[in-house]
């Protein structure tokens, strides 16, 4: 008895592990048809999810201004090194004047810059629509809650690398542009003008 016993709960163990494979195979090949970067991309976002308890913490990249730079600095930076580095700066809002003027009341330094590499922009539209989310690229400037200065944007790797693999072209088009935006952050950060 014991001997059938074993027998059928091997059978079933088969059966089951047969069952499982037929449902995770799907799975398997959409995973191994995104890009080559995808699962690195999204195990950092788990960790950084996982570390800080936000989502939208886990979607960004932030440097700490270091001291003495000032946000007047920071402006400066910011627009000289685009300027540099080729990309347009199309917009600015100076949210922390908006919320000033619509209020009455002094409100901590919060600007948002707009900027653009157009021939990119376009290439990514005519790729997928939906890029125009995360048209055109963004830097925050924003004073915490302590005083101190941050840059912020978002990261672009879920982007680049978060699903199917876009054409070879665009794909070093939009790392171009992520690196330059980062390097602006950086540098601006350290308070090179």
């Amino acid at each position: 008895m014991f001997k059938n016993v074993m027998a059928l709960l091997g059978t079933i163990s088969l059966i089951a592990i047969v069952v499982a494979a037929l449902k995770v195979q799907p799975v398997y090949e959409k995973l191994n048809s995104f890009d080559e970067k995808a699962i690195e991309t999204y195990i950092e976002f788990a960790k950084n999810l996982y570390t800080s308890g936000s989502a939208i913490d886990a979607m960004v990249i932030k440097y700490k201004v270091e001291d003495g730079v000032s946000a007047d600095d920071l402006n400066t930076s910011i627009l000289s090194i685009a300027n540099e580095l080729n990309i347009k700066n199309v917009g600015e809002l100076p949210l922390s004047k908006q919320v000033v003027s619509m209020s009455g009341k002094p409100y901590r330094h919060v600007k948002i810059y707009l900027l653009c590499n157009a021939l990119t922009a376009a290439s990514m539209l005519n790729y997928n629509d939906a890029f125009s989310a995360f048209l055109p690229c963004r830097i925050s400037v924003v004073e915490d809650q302590q005083g101190g200065l941050w840059i912020y944007s978002l990261n672009m790797d879920l982007m680049i690398h978060g699903g199917q693999p876009i054409p070879p072209a665009l794909k070093a088009e939009a790392i171009q542009v992520r690196d330059t935006l980062y390097e602006i952050m950086r540098r601006a950060a350290e308070g090179d003008f």
